[in-house]
Parts: C-alpha cells; structure tokens; sequence
C-alpha cells in the first residue's frame, strides 16, 4: 500500500489527532491534581522528611509494644507535638509578660537603662557606636525613642511579621508531624509503592539502590546539619546560663537558626566573649574560661559535621553539603533536605555513568531485584 493513499493518510490522521486529545486531556487532569495538591506540599513534604527521619525509632518502639505501627506512630506524634507546643507556649508567654511588664514601665516614665560599661566601646568595629547610642539611651530614653522612632517601627514591624512567620512554621510543623505519624503507620507498603514508582521511572536494575540513596541522604542532612546546630545551641545555651549572659534561650536559638543556615556560630560567640570581658563581674580566670568554652562551642561544627554529614551515603560530604546549602538558598528550609537529595542523585548517576559507560547509572543490574523490594523505604 502506498504511503500516499487516501485510506493510509486518514488512519495516520486519526491516530495522531487521537494522540493528540489523549495527551491533552493527561495534561489538563495533571494540571488540575497539581492544583488541588499544591497546597498540601509544604506539609506532606515535612511529613515524608520527618517519617523517613525518625522511622527507625518508630520501629524500635513498635517492637516494645507488640508491633502496633499505629500505635507507636500516634505516640511519637504526641510527644513530638507536646515538646515543640510545651517550649513555645512558655517562652511565647514569658515574652508576653516581658513586653507588658517593659509597656507598663514605659507608659509610668518607670522604664530606665543602665549605662554602658567601658569596655563596651572598645567591641571591634560597632563598639563606638552602641556605645554612644546605649549612653544617650541610659541618660534620656524617651528623647532617645523620639530621635530614633523610624528605626525602631521598623524593627518592630520586622519583629511582628517574624513572630507571625513563626506562628506559621510551628503550625505547619505540627501538621507535618500527624502527616509523618500517618506514613510510618503503614511504612511497610508505603516502601513498596515507592520502589515500584522508582522502578517504573528509573528502571529495576537500579531502584533498591537509588531509593536507599535518598533515605540515607535524608537521614544524613538531618544529623549532619540539624543535629549539629542543635548540638551546638545546646553548648552556647549552657554556657549563656553559666556566663549570667541575659535571655539565654533566646541567644541560644539565634544559634540554632545560624547553624541550621551554615552561618559560624562564632559571629556569636565573640560578641558574647566581648559582653564577658566588658562586664566585668568576674574574675580574669572566669573570664578565661568562658573565652575558651564558647571559642570551643564556636568551632564544634568543624569536628561534628565531617563526622555526621555524609555518613552512609555514596556522594561526598561537600556534595551533600553544597547540595543542603543551594536548596535551602533555592527553595527555604524544605530545600536544605530537597537540594542535597537531588544534587546527591545527579551526582551518583552521573559518576555510575563514568564509571561503566553502559547506561547503568546507579547500580549493576546483580545488585538490584525484587528481592529487596520489602525492605522499606524509611528503614
């Protein structure tokens, strides 16, 4: 039959208009589930990282109690929700009281500032300036507050919308919490449902492997980056309480926050050694101490990080890390686990492409099979 007769042309005709509709119609229908689901990311996503985090110990609990997986899902949940609501609800209302406290004092001409010790004007860089402006404070500071009223609505304004922010993260990170309560419950399958997904995208030869180097990466970031920060906030918030430094807590999660963005913590530490030197309440020995303590508190993370990120995985630590670091810049908080994923994929699919210049990318098709198809994604 020639390529060219009417009865050829037609049925070509049909099957690409045919092609055509049906393409458009998966098109539309992903478009519209994407918009049905699009408000619900941020939280399954926090939902997936915090289950695939703390599965293992959801394991090990459920074997105590006699293999209920709802069980221990729902008593990991409340005891998660019960130590991020607990610290919050005290600190939101001893910060309540405070702020009424210093209103009160104001509004009655009660509200006084100490001025500054000398030593304070010898701080590198701003020491002349906060010397100055915490003087003219501690001799008038109502002419104080009127001569700076711009800079000071603007910070407030800047506070405001930081503790509404922060309102915002506490409840999402709840709702992440029920979500990963939900997916380890039933972990099992919700594993096996993966890897067949990985399988049918990347193929059987490789998606043990590949779904293995997500978890791992996962669980890496969360030791490597958040568990440093918060072995470190620990540190600087002992060492604050010891040091009589005031509102310790709240040092001590600024410190949290610039180790979770890979800021050094010694941006605070030195200040705080300088506040220690100035105050002078102390002995030169005392003094001493506290300067090597947070100095030692400040460098921590060079010892911890090479030791816990990258652990486990096949990508480098810097991989990893750039990965964690260009996410978080990319796309918030969630990029820090997103980016050192995807960079730790490419990496590793790239490298197996090297490696064997056959295609196979993650792993040799030997290693990979149904066999380890129960194994869970979140072991």
């Amino acid at each position: 039959m020639k390529q060219d007769d009417p009865t050829t042309l037609a049925l070509s005709s049909k099957t690409f208009i045919d092609a055509m509709i049906i393409l458009s119609l998966i098109a539309v229908l992903t478009y519209l589930c994407l918009r049905i689901v699009t408000p619900f990311l941020p939280v399954m996503l926090w939902g997936l990282m915090l289950a695939v985090m703390i599965y293992p110990l959801q394991q090990g609990l459920a074997k105590k109690i006699g293999g209920r997986q709802g069980g221990a899902s729902s008593i990991l949940v409340v005891l998660g929700i019960l130590l991020i609501v607990g610290p919050v609800a005290v600190l939101g209302t001893s910060f309540a009281e405070q702020i009424r406290e210093w209103d009160t004092r104001f509004q009655n001409n009660e509200l006084t500032i100490s001025q500054p010790g000398p030593g304070v004007a010898e701080w590198p860089v701003v020491g002349e300036k906060v010397h100055s402006a915490w003087s003219q404070a501690a001799a008038n500071l109502p002419q104080f507050l009127e001569d700076y009223r711009e800079q000071i609505e603007t910070l407030t304004k800047a506070g405001i919308a930081n503790a509404k922010n922060a309102a915002g993260v506490i409840l999402l990170l709840i709702g992440a919490l029920i979500v990963a309560g939900i997916m380890m419950a039933w972990g099992e399958s919700g594993s096996k449902a993966m890897l067949r997904i990985i399988d049918r995208v990347n193929g059987p030869a490789s998606g043990v492997k590949t779904q293995k180097l997500v978890v791992a990466t996962i669980r890496s970031v969360a030791t490597g980056v958040l568990g440093v920060a918060v072995i470190q906030s620990l540190l600087f918030g002992i060492g604050f309480m010891l040091a009589g430094i005031p509102a310790p807590g709240v040092f001590a999660m600024i410190v949290l926050v610039i180790g979770i963005i890979q800021l050094p913590a010694l941006i605070v530490a030195i200040p705080v050694i300088a506040y220690v030197w100035s105050s002078g309440d102390t002995s030169t020995a005392v003094n001493v101490f506290f300067t090597i303590y947070f100095l030692v508190a400040g460098a921590a993370d060079n010892v911890l990080k090479p030791m816990l990120l990258g652990r486990g995985v096949e990508a480098p630590m810097p991989v990893i890390l750039m990965g964690a670091l260009g996410g978080m810049v990319a796309g918030g908080f969630i990029g820090l686990f997103l980016g050192a994923v995807l960079l730790a994929l490419g990496y590793t699919l790239f490298m197996g492409w090297v490696g064997d210049g056959s295609g196979r990318s993650v792993a040799d098709p030997d290693e990979a099979g149904h066999d380890s198809a129960d194994t869970p994604v979140t072991n």
